[in-house]
């Protein structure tokens, strides 16, 4: 899931810690899911969504 949200931020010209600003969720969180393949629990990833305002089923594009 993080290629996804990483394009997004990229896109958007956005970075790590815009989102953790406008999520709550901490930096450090935010780190491990682009470095350790954590996956944000599913209201994080809805705040995700919703501070890039893009939809949950462009998050999970590419997902089997």
């Amino acid at each position: 899931m993080w290629s996804q949200i990483q394009r997004e931020l990229k896109k958007q010209g956005k970075s790590v810690y815009w989102l953790s600003k406008q999520t709550g969720i901490s930096d450090n969180t935010i780190y491990a899911y682009k470095n350790h393949g954590i996956e944000p629990t599913f209201s994080k990833v809805c705040k995700i969504a919703d501070a890039l305002g893009v939809s949950l089923d462009e998050l999970r594009e590419g997902r089997e």
